[in-house]
Formats: structure tokens, C-alpha cells, sequence
């Protein structure tokens, strides 16, 4: 389950390199984008983009820094080898994909079959009054629910960069500001925005980072593994 978000130093951080974060480009060729690549091929708009990499080792997070009607390149917290298969989600878009690349903690990844980067984008596209919903990763961990003076102890089902849901908690919380507290991650203020059988999705009021995340996995991860060592020993 975490195994996708084990904690790697990569050669450089993530996030060192702002400028070269604010957006993701996407070009209009087929050809899986490489490091310090020069094009002079049209390119779309340019927008910020994180999605979901699924492989034998689980689910992780990826930043990704330039994108082709037929790959990607990106970076990611796992280590990741050459042809290892995998699956991308996009957006509402699962897309089977293979690596083809990697160079520093960042890949190149094939999709199986190009894909239409005008529809994937319109996807994309923020309807009035829709949120778009980050990538989710599959969690499981306990956490302390702050709304007004009283406390509740949840079990977070999954977890994004913009929010998380949870269980049990009562209706009259909906629409309640929270302060969201786990273990190894820095208190979230948010927004109780659904309700269902007990369940509640909360909203961050200010999205965590990529690097946050991942380091906050990471570090479950290595308490999991040093657990499982003193049980055998």
C-alpha cells in the first residue's frame, strides 16, 4: 500500500528547481520527452500537473515536467527500472504505459497507445462550480478531527494533495471548518464538503505539497518496516 512512496533522496529534490515546476508543458508530437530536450515543434498551453503511477509495487504520486501525444517525463519518489509496466491515471484517463527511461529521479514513460492530448485536456477543463479532484492514494492510518471544541478519532481511507476521506463522523459536521491532525504530518485546517453512511470527504483550505506527501508515506513505510524487523528478531 505504501511501498510506492518509500522516501528516496534523489539527486536533486524535488521542488529545487521552482521555475522549472510552475507548468507542465505538452507537445504535439508522439516521441516520449527526454531531460534538456530542445524542441521547435508547436506546444499546447502549459498547465501544472500531478498524477497517479500504478505498478507491482504499489501506487505513488508523480510530478510531471513535459508531455507527448505518446509519453511523458516525470519525477517520482520510487525507484523506478527500465520496461517496468505500470499504469498511468490522468485526469479521469487510465492509461497502460511502460519506462522507458530514467535518468536522477526522473523518468521517461511510454503510453501503450498514443493519446489524444485535445481530449485530455478538455477533461481536464474546471466546470462552474467543479473542483477538480487531485489523484488519491489509498491510505490507512487513524487520525484527530478538531470541529469547534470536540475531537474525533477517524480512520482516513485515502488521502490527496487537497484532501482526505474519513470515517466514522457525524452529519452535523458537514460543512464545518476542521483542523485534521496525523501522526508525522503537520496539523491541516479545512472543510467537512460531503457526507455519507458516516463517511465525510474533507477539503484542505491550502493543498499539502507534492514533497509533503511523499515524505509523510515514506516515513510510515520505514516505521512499518522497523516494526516488522524487532517482530522477527
Amino acid at each position: 500500500m505504501f511501498g510506492a512512496l518509500i522516501h528516496r533522496k534523489p539527486a536533486r529534490p524535488f521542488g529545487q528547481d521552482e521555475v522549472a515546476f510552475e507548468s507542465t508543458s505538452f507537445s504535439l508530437t508522439t516521441a516520449v520527452p527526454r531531460p534538456a530536450e530542445r524542441r521547435s515543434d508547436d506546444r499546447l498551453p502549459a498547465m501544472l500537473r500531478v498524477a497517479k503511477l500504478t505498478g507491482d509495487g504499489g501506487e505513488q504520486l508523480i510530478r510531471i515536467r513535459n508531455m507527448s501525444a505518446g509519453g511523458l517525463m516525470a519525477e517520482h519518489g520510487q525507484t523506478l527500472e527500465i520496461d517496468d509496466v505500470v499504469s498511468l491515471e490522468i485526469g479521469t484517463q487510465k492509461i497502460p504505459s511502460v519506462v522507458v527511461w530514467k535518468r536522477d529521479g526522473t523518468c521517461g514513460i511510454k503510453f501503450d497507445q498514443n493519446v489524444d492530448l485535445g481530449e485530455l485536456l478538455a477533461g481536464r477543463k474546471p466546470r462552474h462550480g467543479f473542483r477538480q479532484r487531485p489523484p488519491r492514494l489509498e491510505v490507512s492510518c487513524k487520525a484527530s478531527l478538531r470541529i469547534g471544541k470536540t475531537y474525533y478519532t477517524v480512520a482516513v481511507h485515502d488521502m490527496s494533495l487537497g484532501g482526505m476521506k474519513v470515517e466514522p463522523i457525524e452529519e452535523y459536521c458537514l460543512g464545518k471548518p476542521v483542523v485534521v491532525v496525523v501522526e508525522s504530518l503537520r496539523p491541516i485546517k479545512g472543510e467537512v464538503r460531503w457526507f455519507s453512511d458516516r463517511k465525510a470527504g474533507i477539503v484542505f483550505d491550502q493543498p499539502l505539497s507534492f514533497e509533503e506527501l511523499a515524505e509523510w508515506v515514506g516515513k510510515r513505510l520505514e516505521m512499518a518496516s522497523l516494526k516488522a524487523s524487532i517482530t522477527k528478531s
